[in-house]
């Protein structure tokens, strides 16, 4: 039976990555409740506009009858909480005590589980909006995000520009009963900017593209759970979770949204009443600088020395480091598929002969290629390391402790790693101009949403981005957003029909450092109206 949800009710960044459906462009802003009643009247004025998960019509193909549908807004406005807004918008105790501990904790208390105190601590290195270890009045209480759509030129539409000013001036009339924090590194210190890489087209036009500034197509394998796309079955292949039978069927409701049976077939333990927590979730809020010319520099490097002990060209020998590093080619085409350069290059003709052709079977098969894939027959990371970005991120059947087993029928498929998924949402911000120089402001900032921070989030950064037991790779950490010391390295095996020796990629730099963050509650509309008007009965 196909899981019904309540779109009405539901946020829409939950259930849509909004950078993927024509809305390139973001601002992020972060407000302080100083009063606890001008907190209420800014949370009721936002919430009248705030962006449902009710879908909006299909450009491209027609409706089918019996939906309900939203207008495509030129802006999406949602809104989330921490710990102490809720507190500070008078949100009864007895609600509040059933809220996780790492969620009432917060995101900085939490700094060293996640091993954010590294280069640097984050009283140092964190946005000054973030307040560490500051005054409580300017504890962060509120984030309110805009996803907008573009111009041809590649600017956001004005109304952008226009729902900002609203935003400010609606503080401003609280006369400090709620403010719009500043500290943001950027362009404004109001608020962080966001933006989609662009290319130029041939007619002056811009075309937002789907990548980051290391270079590679990102959040191809977010998560697919039950009622989030009940029209698209297919959907749930390679992005749910693998059954013992090799088939691939989507993730349960409760590992994302409150109040739904989770993986466990369990509801778990939420604030009271019920309906403040159901439908809602929890984001863990990442802005992560790149430190782009740190990562040019260490693969022209190291691309010298793989190149002579593989005996290949080093523009090859660059471009399979970082796939090594990644687990994909930059286009998203994964090592399982192509496990080398020349194959890579062989996928790539495929898909530009089916693009001139118009063979859409050919690009349905490539695009499915992308996410459907295992790593039974790659166990000893021969095509994709163990500890390759891709495994460490989603560890699919990897983990199975009995993949070894000739009979199929007996593995578990993606059982351990069924709990510890993560939906990916946001977006890039910053430029950089491809210099020696990593001081400005480029990165990601990154919405890791999930219905149980300590067990999704942070099992994941922790224990498989900052270790590698679960690998049998010791203590190396992800070569991409791991943590790099003095001795930090990355091993790419061999494979033995090769006749080549594993490469040790030693010396590894700091590639991604984060800038700020914040643990987050981000109600369904019931509880926003709940917050609003002050009216939370935990009883």
């Amino acid at each position: 039976m196909t899981q019904l949800l309540d779109l009405a009710d539901i946020q829409g960044n939950i259930l849509t990555a909004y950078g993927k459906l024509g809305f390139p462009h973001g601002r992020f802003l972060l407000l302080h409740v100083a009063k606890p009643q001008a907190g209420r009247t800014v949370v009721e004025m936002l919430r009248r506009r705030v962006t449902t998960a009710l879908r909006w019509p299909s450009e491209r193909k027609p409706n089918p009858p019996g939906k309900i549908y939203q207008r495509r807004p030129e802006v999406a406005i949602n809104i989330a909480f921490t710990f102490w807004g809720l507190l500070a918008l008078q949100v009864p105790i007895r609600t509040l005590r059933g809220l996780p501990d790492e969620f009432i904790d917060g995101m900085a208390a939490r700094a060293d589980i996640l091993c954010d105190n590294f280069p640097h601590a984050i009283k140092e290195s964190w946005d000054a909006v973030w307040n560490v270890g500051g005054k409580s009045d300017g504890a962060v209480h509120m984030l309110v995000t805009l996803n907008a759509q573009m111009n041809p030129d590649g600017s956001p539409v004005a109304a952008l520009d226009h729902i900002t000013r609203e935003i400010a001036a609606l503080c401003d009339a609280t006369e400090g009963g709620v403010r719009l924090l500043e500290g943001h590194r950027g362009t404004d210190a109001r608020w962080q900017d966001l933006s989609a890489l662009m290319a130029v087209q041939e007619d002056g036009s811009r075309q937002p593209l789907p990548i980051e500034h290391f270079g590679f197509v990102d959040a191809i394998g977010d998560p697919v759970f039950e009622g989030q796309k009940p029209d698209e079955p297919e959907a749930a292949i390679g992005q749910g979770k693998l059954l013992a039978d090799q088939s691939w069927v989507p993730l349960a409701t409760g590992e994302f949204l409150l109040g739904h049976p989770d993986e466990s077939q369990e509801i778990a333990g939420a604030a009271m009443p019920l309906d403040f927590s159901r439908n809602g979730t929890f984001v863990a809020y990442r802005k992560l600088h790149q430190n782009v010319a740190a990562w040019n520099a260490a693969m022209a490097k190291l691309a010298k020395q793989f190149a002579a002990v593989m005996e290949v060209p080093e523009p090859e020998a660059e471009e399979t480091l970082k796939a090594k590093m990644a687990g994909r080619w930059r286009d998203g085409t994964t090592l399982i598929a192509a496990p080398s350069f020349s194959e890579w290059q062989a996928v790539r003709a495929k898909r530009l002969a089916a693009e001139q052709a118009g063979d859409q079977a050919t690009l349905d098969a490539l695009n499915r290629a992308l996410v459907d894939f295992t790593f039974a027959e790659d166990q000893g990371g021969a095509k994709c390391p163990i500890g390759a970005h891709l495994r460490r991120a989603n560890t699919r059947d990897m983990l199975d402790p009995h993949l070894t087993s000739a009979d199929k029928g007996e593995r578990n498929g993606s059982v351990l790693n069924n709990r510890r998924r993560i939906l990916r949402r946001g977006l890039p911000y910053g430029t950089h101009d491809g210099g020696a120089d990593d001081s400005g402001e480029h990165g990601i900032v990154l919405l890791a949403t999930c219905a149980n921070l300590f067990r999704q989030f942070e099992f994941v950064q922790q224990q498989w981005m900052q270790y590698g037991l679960d690998f049998n790779a010791g203590n190396d950490t992800c070569p991409v957003v791991g943590n790099h010391g003095a001795d930090a390295k990355f091993v790419i095996p061999a494979d033995p029909k090769s006749g080549k020796p594993p490469f040790f990629c030693g010396g590894l730099p700091q590639f991604v450092e984060t800038r700020g963050g914040e643990y987050f509650f981000t109600p369904s509309m019931t509880a926003l109206r709940m917050i609003a008007t002050g009216v939370v009965d935990p009883t």
